[in-house]
């Protein structure tokens, strides 16, 4: 428990109308004690962490100019937003973040009314707060939308289209780019915020609405002031391209200077337009193991405060994305053709090893997942093999290019998927719930989901000689502990597994749901077929167990509705078999945040759960079918 007397301004702001009340020169230890409370509270619980620091007078600035939450704070991503939640009457709830029943690790509609959008994608911030812009315009309103994007973020495509509806609009919008990917360089100082103040002062922008005014009906004269204004800036921001797209830009600014960021923040206030303060900070600030290595204390789970080291557990074996990696390398030593792509997840798909290994054919392009695939489609058609890291949740924001660009044409691409099913603390944002719905009505796509460490090293060699394209997906964490064979052993595409013989029930499990199913089984006395292909699927193994058998149910971590288990469904159905089946599977809902064990478990896909719901069904059946059971 954090003790009150050490945080003596912050445990007396419940609400941001109580921060707004605080005299300025205040604001200074307030910020020190948000970053030390933050600091604290994500060493007890894991989280996002370098990102929220990097934020911390940002945050204040904006809850003490803006009347929130009359005016909309609009964050990007959601990994910076801790101080927001902090400041917002949650902080005595920071215990429970990310945990089962908990604080959402990101904002949340219906978590809190200064939650105004929820997000956990990049890149969506610009076009929902011109969304509320355009609204407040359209219902006469005098509300504020504020956007607080990332420098990372704006390597999407999607705010740049935002950006340029935004000029056009002429919307009342203010986007603050945060920018944390640089050390404060020598122009964000004393001279450039005081350019700053300048620019977003009410002197300077009433002379530039005058003139519009003025030279506007001599239009060579405008265009020249306008060319005039524009070199000016030019010299001393580099805000040229947020010029050219119909912003007011201002900045850049230390985004760590609170009496500066509330300054300009109050000149901006009282513009109308698009408008866009360009601010510096420095993720991790405040904490050196942080400033030090910000990618590594990006995510954290929980760490020794002092040293600053994480709490690890022993490892058992290597998890499904460290074999992806190590894979990538050896086949990349097999075969020069190889490609490795990633949408800014180098670190989290196991690229890093092949990135130093490989740099001349390791791509990382940013946050653009859309641009990622057609990219490898584009190497695909001159002989190169790309390979596309990516998480389940990110690969929906390209779905058009993968069957427009992709797979349309057929063209050699393999997906290795990961972070497939629940994932667990992030919450449904970051879930890959859906990949083998949207992946599995895809013409010409092979989709694949192993059951364990080996299978996935053999599906990943698989999927890389086939001569189309190919999907791997596979979980977040480790596997049942399955021996790794070397090599680039390959599976026949569409054959599936026999794994255990029993009577009257048949599991049909996919992917990792096979270790649950073997062990149902075993107190069921029931079979076990693991299925490894959810496209093509093994026609000839569902209609022999099927024959064999007089219940079938199928196991996926994958929703129900369009999934493996209605490809099983499909199969029955186009070939007249009549035989009861129970379809396992996530619900028909966003699950919130827990571990990946409580949501299986919610979800009944853990062993007790498939035995209840077996049983339950088995009661449900006519006596004749029972009968034929016992």
């Amino acid at each position: 428990m954090m003790n009150p007397a050490d945080f003596p301004i912050l445990f007396r702001i419940d609400s941001p109308e109580q921060l707004r009340q605080l005299p300025a020169e205040q604001l200074p230890s307030l910020a020190d004690e948000l970053r030390r409370f933050l600091i604290q509270s994500v060493s007890n619980t894991g989280g996002h962490l370098a990102a929220g620091l990097g934020t911390v007078e940002l945050t204040i600035a904006l809850h003490h100019v803006f009347n929130t939450p009359h005016d909309r704070l609009v964050w990007d991503v959601g990994h910076q937003t801790y101080p927001h939640k902090i400041l917002t009457g949650r902080r005595d709830l920071m215990p429970s973040l990310r945990q089962k029943d908990g604080l959402a690790g990101f904002p949340k509609r219906d978590e809190s009314p200064y939650d105004s959008f929820g997000v956990g994608h990049s890149s969506t911030s610009i076009s929902a707060a011109l969304g509320m812009a355009i609204a407040a315009r359209q219902q006469q309103r005098d509300d504020q939308a504020i956007a607080i994007i990332g420098d990372g973020a704006m390597t999407a495509g999607m705010a740049f289209e935002a950006l340029n509806h935004a000029g056009d609009m002429d919307a009342n919008l203010l986007v603050v780019l945060n920018d944390n990917d640089m050390s404060i360089s020598q122009n964000v100082g004393a001279l450039s915020n005081h350019l700053a103040r300048l620019l977003s002062g009410r002197l300077y922008s009433s002379m530039r609405e005058s003139s519009k005014k003025v030279l506007g009906v001599v239009p060579p004269m405008w265009e020249f002031a306008r060319r005039t204004e524009e070199h000016v800036k030019g010299m001393v921001t580099p805000g040229t391209l947020f010029e050219e797209l119909g912003f007011n830009y201002i900045g850049p600014i230390d985004g760590h200077d609170l009496n500066t960021l509330v300054k300009t923040l109050n000149n901006l206030r009282h513009l109308k337009g698009p408008r866009l303060l360009h601010v510096v900070t420095k993720k991790g600030k405040g904490y050196k193991p942080a400033e030090d290595d910000p990618c590594n204390y990006h995510g954290v789970g929980k760490f020794n405060l002092e040293s600053g080291k994480f709490e690890t557990k022993p490892a058992t074996g290597p998890t499904y994305t460290q074999i992806f990696g190590q894979w990538l390398c050896d086949m990349a030593e097999h075969d020069a053709s190889l490609i490795g792509i990633t949408p800014a997840m180098r670190e989290g798909s196991g690229m890093v090893e092949f990135s130093e290994r490989f740099p001349d054919r390791y791509f990382d392009v940013g946050i653009a997942e859309q641009h990622a695939v057609t990219f490898a489609a584009g190497l695909a058609c001159d002989k190169l093999k790309p390979v596309v890291a990516i998480y389940s949740t990110f690969l929906q924001r390209a779905y058009d290019q993968l069957i427009h660009d992709v797979a349309l044409q057929n063209l050699p691409v393999l997906f290795a998927i990961d972070r497939a099913g629940v994932v667990g603390p992030d919450g449904p944002t970051h879930a890959g719930n859906l990949d083998l719905s949207y992946l599995r009505c895809v013409p010409n796509m092979v989709v694949m989901a192993p059951a364990d460490e080996n299978e996935c090293r053999q599906m990943l060699s698989t999927g890389f000689q086939h001569k189309g394209p190919a999907a791997v997906r596979y979980p977040r964490g480790q596997g049942p502990g399955a021996k790794i064979e070397s090599g680039f052993t390959t599976i026949p595409i569409g054959k599936g597994q026999l794994r255990r013989e029993g009577k009257q029930v048949a599991l049909l499990a996919f992917g990792s749901t096979l270790t649950p199913a073997l062990a149902a089984a075993e107190r069921m006395d029931a079979s076990v077929a693991n299925m490894r292909f959810i496209k093509p699927i093994d026609a000839g193994l569902v209609l022999h167990l099927a024959e064999q058998h007089t219940l079938l149910v199928t196991i996926e971590d994958n929703v129900v509705m369009g999934g493996a288990g209605s490809a099983v469904n499909e199969i029955l159905a186009q070939h007249g078999v009549l035989v009861p089946v129970l379809n396992l599977g996530l619900p028909d809902n966003f699950q919130a945040q827990g571990s990946r064990e409580e949501l299986l478990t919610d979800a009944g896909l853990d062993v007790d759960g498939i035995i209840r719901r077996v049983e339950a069904l088995l009661r449900q059946l006519p006596l004749a079918k029972r009968a034929t059971l016992a």
